[in-house]
């Protein structure tokens, strides 16, 4: 299936436009997580199946929102359900990008699933099942950023 619409409005932040065959690694290596019970969930139309499909425990609709609120990284990839664009992104995304798409860590803690079924089925929020080491990661790395950036303001090396 194919993405109803591209991207219109990429956070500002934007790090790097993955090529077509490194959006659909992309796309791999997070079924690799998440999809890992898939069979017979047609996930070649759309990836977030797995939790509509209760094949990975997820929370969907408002608690899932909030969920993603709650998360933070220095990074996020942004991929569309047709695994043929992905970005790069240092802000999470908090507008609506397009109908079927996924936002994740580079290191897979977590990821939202945002369908065009929202309301139905979706939005949906899981966690990687090493979650809390990966996350600890992404927050340790957003710690060591800060820190960078106070020493650079400050004019050290």
């Amino acid at each position: 299936m194919k993405s109803r619409h591209r991207f219109p409005a990429l956070p500002e932040s934007l790090i790097r436009t993955y090529t077509k065959p490194e959006a659909a690694e992309l796309a791999a290596q997070w079924l690799d997580v998440f999809g890992k019970k898939r069979r017979g969930m047609k996930t070649n139309d759309y990836l977030w199946h797995v939790f509509s499909g209760d094949r990975y425990p997820s929370i969907s609709g408002a608690a899932a929102l909030a969920e993603y609120d709650k998360q933070a990284a220095s990074e996020y990839v942004v991929l569309s359900n047709d695994r043929d664009i992905a970005y790069l992104v240092g802000e999470r995304p908090v507008e609506r990008l397009m109908w079927d798409y996924l936002v994740f860590p580079a290191n897979f803690a977590w990821t939202m699933a945002f369908t065009h079924e929202t309301g139905w089925l979706g939005p949906y929020f899981a966690r990687h099942p090493d979650y809390e080491r990966l996350n600890a990661e992404n927050l340790a790395r957003i710690e060591k950023e800060r820190q960078a950036s106070a020493a650079r303001s400050k004019g050290w090396a």
